[in-house]
């Protein structure tokens, strides 16, 4: 650990959590849960998703890293939320990212045709 890291949880241990929890809100009641409200509207959820990361690129280049962090936070809540919303894992995504470790990023956009 170095001095600039807490101790605590790691990011996988708390992301495990959350992702328990989001799978416990599923059909519940939208009146009661926001992570419900969500899970239930994959389009709202999609838009929180778009404004969490709008703002946590408003952090990075204002330079705040509390803010950073806590929108960070956010949206990483609401990115889960949202493959839980359209019944993508997260072990799908880690598949997708572990396919491309060792692929540089310029020759892996190449392979999907998107530029820079």
């Amino acid at each position: 650990m170095t001095p600039s890291q807490p101790s605590g949880p790691t990011l996988g241990e708390v992301l495990a959590r959350l992702e328990a929890t989001i799978a416990s809100r599923r059909g519940g009641d939208p009146g009661v849960s926001y992570t419900a409200r969500l899970l239930a509207d994959p389009r709202l959820a999609a838009k929180k998703l778009g404004e969490e990361a709008v703002e946590t690129v408003i952090a990075a280049i204002v330079e705040d890293k509390a803010a950073l962090a806590a929108e960070s936070a956010d949206l990483l809540y609401h990115w889960m939320v949202l493959l839980a919303a359209a019944g993508v894992s997260t072990a799908e995504v880690a598949a997708s990212l572990a396919h491309r470790e060792g692929v540089s990023g310029l020759e892996e956009k190449a392979s999907r045709g998107v530029s820079s």
